[in-house]
C-alpha cells in the first residue's frame, strides 16, 4: 500500500518530521510519500494562509497521487480536504478530521491542545464543520513565544503536557496535539497525563489504510462526488488534468 502525504506548509523540517511519524505509524509493507507546498506560508495559523494551502493540497495531489492508495491532507485544519475527495478516485483523510473521529472513540468528550492562540479560532470552526461541536470540551492554546516552529514540540513539551492536564479538569476524556509541528508528541508525553493522547499523523495514516483497504465505491451523488468538468484557466498542467480528467 502507498499513502501520499501532502504538507501544504512550505517547511521542509516540518514534512520530514510528519514522514518519521507517519512511517512509524504505518503498518509494515506501506510506503510513505511525503510532499511540500512550493508556495505558502511556512506553518499555516490562519484562514487566509489555510486558503493558500487548500490549493498547494491540490496541487500536490495532482503531481503526485498517480499509483497511491489514498492520501493525507497533511495540516491539522485540513486546508483543502473536501476539494480533494470531489477530484481524486482515491480515499483522502485530514488530520483534523481523523484526529477528531479517533477521539471520539477513546472517550465522550475531546479536547485539542495546541502551541499558538492564533490557532484557536480556525480549530474550533474546524470542529464545527465536522460536527463534532458537541464532542469537543474545547481548543486550548498555549500562549508562549516560541524559538523555532520545527522544534515547539521540544521547547514546550513540558507546557503543553501541563495544558493537556488542564483540559483533562475542565471536563476532556481524551486530548488531541493539533498541529503539524506537534507531530509525535503525543507518544513522548503520554504518560504525563491520565487520558489517551492522539497524534493526528498517526490517526490519519492508519485511517488512511482502513480506508483503502475497505476499496469503497466513488460516490456518484452527495458531497463529494466528481464536478463536471470545465475548461480551466491559469493552472498547472497536472492540476488542469486533475479538474478535466477522471481523477
Amino acid at each position: 500500500m502507498k499513502i501520499l502525504l501532502a504538507n501544504p506548509n512550505t517547511s521542509q523540517a516540518v514534512t520530514d518530521r510528519i514522514a518519521a511519524v507517519a512511517r512509524a505509524a504505518a503498518s509494515p509493507g506501506t510506503t510513505i510519500q511525503a510532499v511540500t507546498a512550493a508556495v505558502g506560508a511556512p506553518y499555516i495559523a490562519t484562514r487566509a494562509e489555510a486558503v493558500i494551502g487548500a490549493r498547494a493540497v491540490l496541487e500536490l495531489f495532482a503531481e503526485h497521487a498517480d499509483g497511491a492508495d489514498a492520501a493525507v491532507v497533511a495540516a491539522f485544519g485540513d486546508p483543502g480536504l473536501g476539494a480533494a475527495r470531489e477530484l481524486l478516485s482515491i480515499p483522502v483523510v485530514g488530520m483534523a478530521e481523523a484526529a477528531m473521529l479517533t477521539a471520539c472513540m477513546l472517550g465522550r468528550r475531546f479536547a485539542i491542545i495546541t502551541f499558538s492562540p492564533t490557532l484557536g479560532p480556525w480549530y474550533q470552526e474546524i470542529v464545527d464543520y465536522n460536527g463534532l461541536t458537541s464532542r469537543c470540551s474545547g481548543v486550548h492554546c498555549l500562549d508562549e513565544a516560541f524559538a523555532d516552529v520545527v522544534h515547539v514540540a521540544e521547547e514546550k513539551s513540558a507546557q503543553l503536557a501541563a495544558l493537556c492536564t488542564r483540559a483533562v479538569a475542565a471536563g476532556a476524556e481524551v486530548c488531541i496535539l493539533g498541529g503539524a509541528p506537534l507531530a509525535g508528541l503525543a507518544f513522548g508525553i503520554a504518560q504525563r497525563v491520565a487520558v489517551p493522547l492522539v497524534d493526528g499523523v498517526a490517526a490519519a495514516v492508519r485511517q488512511a489504510e482502513t480506508l483503502a483497504a475497505l476499496r469503497p465505491r466513488r460516490p456518484v451523488a452527495g458531497s463529494f462526488r466528481r464536478p463536471d468538468a470545465k475548461a480551466m484557466t491559469g493552472l498547472s498542467a497536472p492540476l488542469a488534468r486533475l479538474f478535466g480528467g477522471t481523477g
